[in-house]
């Protein structure tokens, strides 16, 4: 049923929602349960004001943090190497994305409002058993190969444990302090550099790419592929949580959500101009350059690294290790520094909120009910073991080497967070008024296939360059358990916007869900 059709208790609407999410009392406060929850942030009382600053900063932090997932190593990389290859032409790929980002991550943020319940969390209820422990390994893989991008060492996980004590302002003003820092480091190289302004809005705002080949292509997609991040969907619907709000009143709800867009649309927006700086300080000063050129460079200003260049006229080829020295030579030990200081705030932001993620995803799909130590330890050791390993084996220019595979990883593991996230989001059973309205389900649909298939095209291109027989027979057996699991959640995605013609007998529906009741020991 509707809000309008719902019973009242005490003047304050009633609804589904309770029916699906845990309730608030005493019983689940007192037990050690909830690293990010423990208390929730008051929201100050206006009256019939339509827009309210005080609300704004009391809802402001989990856009923020969810943000980070926008400014990490993988994402500086690919600004970098997009300025390198391509100039500025590619930089209305990169707004395009974060705007597809923004609204995907508005149904994250709308789903946790509502429900009371992250995205796991609600997987857990709604898909079977297999289903969700599949869903499950998909989701850590991405987690597991976002982490081996920023391949840190135990001490940042083991430093977390402190940081979990944190209020939850002094966490998310914490973050807020690394963002500040990665804005001032890649900020003064922008301005060291002074990018083509005229050069840089047409880039930014013409969606051109003249005289582009299969590397621009590739690079293109490669944006789409760093910046939206399938855990970090899961990561922004628990984030929400984190705000009182009265869930059995609409007006509460639907304020949250205002709000709650609002602060994602700023957080992005600082995301973007910062990734902007790494891609034009780039394409200004090393489009086209040449090894042979870099390499003369170097050797003038007595820097130890110019073996890095070979002496050959082929094209510049950066990574985040060599864009650094590249700054030095050319700009300055200063440059160089002040790089590395804006790279170490990306990892360790983005390594802490992967942490995070973790947690959310382990406890949200295997209903974990453990202290704050053994989930943080448990969930950190599945995602930094391999990390560790990777690290101990590998020196720096095969860890780099990587990052095209865990791209391509973390690409195919885009569908898992994406189809469930507009399935539940459209679903009057769960969301009962907030369902995603005729216009989001199709533009929602359209959006999730256009970046799923940007993104098995880059794995395509991927897999087609190993050159090896084997590997494509693995590759070929593995997609059809691969695309046989993706077409399930499709199928219950398609009833969820209203094909009611492919309903044969799925557990997920657009009708009232009696299942969900049925699984009270959740809630108890």
């Amino acid at each position: 049923g509707s809000l309008e059709d719902s019973p009242q208790e005490n003047g304050v609407q009633t609804n589904q929602y309770s029916s699906i999410s845990p309730p608030a009392s005493p019983v689940v406060e007192d037990e050690p349960f909830s690293t990010y929850f423990e208390e929730k942030v008051p929201i100050p009382e206006s009256v019939n004001q339509a827009f309210s600053f005080r609300k704004l900063w009391a809802f402001t932090g989990p856009g923020f943090l969810m943000s980070i997932a926008y400014l990490d190593p993988g994402n500086i990389e690919s600004d970098l190497q997009s300025g390198a290859k391509a100039g500025f032409k590619l930089l209305w790929v990169l707004l395009g994305a974060t705007i597809i980002g923004l609204l995907l991550q508005r149904l994250a943020a709308r789903l946790g409002v509502v429900t009371g319940m992250h995205l796991a969390e609600v997987c857990n209820r709604q898909y079977p058993t297999v289903p969700r422990i599949l869903l499950w390994l998909m989701v850590e893989l991405a987690i597991i190969g976002s982490d081996m991008q920023e391949v840190i060492g135990c001490a940042i996980a083991l430093n977390l444990l402190s940081v979990g004590r944190f209020t939850k302002k002094k966490l998310e003003a914490f973050f807020g302090f690394l963002i500040t820092v990665m804005a001032v480091s890649f900020g003064y190289e922008y301005v060291l550099v002074k990018p083509d302004q005229p050069q840089l809005l047409k880039g930014m705002f013409v969606p051109y790419c003249s005289g582009c080949g299969p590397v621009q292509l590739e690079q293109a997609v490669g944006i789409v592929g760093a910046v939206i991040m399938p855990h970090n969907i899961y990561l922004h619907s628990a984030l929400v949580k984190s705000r009182e709000v009265d869930r059995k009143n609409k007006k509460e709800v639907k304020e949250a959500n205002k709000y709650f867009f609002i602060e994602s649309t700023i957080a992005l927006f600082v995301s973007f101009l910062i990734n902007v700086f790494v891609v034009a300080v780039f394409a200004q000063a090393f489009y086209n350059k040449t090894n042979m050129q870099v390499n003369e460079e170097c050797n003038a200003t007595g820097s130890p690294h110019t073996d890095l260049f070979p002496l050959n006229n082929d094209t510049l080829e950066v990574d985040i290790y060599k864009g650094g020295v590249v700054l030095g030579c050319f700009f300055g030990p200063a440059a160089l520094y002040i790089w590395a200081i804006g790279i170490l705030a990306a990892g360790q932001s983005s390594t802490m909120t992967g942490t995070y993620s973790g947690q959310f995803v382990m406890e949200g799909f295997l209903n974990l009910r453990w202290s704050r130590f053994a989930r943080v330890l448990l969930t950190r050791s599945i995602a930094i073991t391999p990390t560790l390993l990777v690290a101990i084996f590998q020196d720096v220019q095969h860890l780099t080497g990587m990052n095209d595979f865990l791209n391509v990883l973390q690409s195919m593991q885009l569908p898992f967070a994406l189809i469930p996230i507009l399935t539940f989001t459209s679903l009057k059973s769960i969301m009962n008024d907030f369902a995603n309205g005729l216009v989001w389900k199709i533009s929602g649909g359209v959006v999730i296939l256009v970046v799923c298939a940007i993104n098995m095209y880059f794995v395509v291109v991927y897999v087609t360059s190993l050159n090896s027989v084997a590997l494509y027979v693995i590759a070929a057996l593995l997609s059809v358990a691969y695309l046989g699991f993706v077409g399930y959640l499709v199928w219950h995605c398609l009833i969820a916007l209203g094909v009611s013609c492919v309903d044969c007998g799925s557990r997920v529906s657009n009708r009232p869900a009696v299942f969900i009741e049925e699984q009270s020991e959740y809630d108890s």
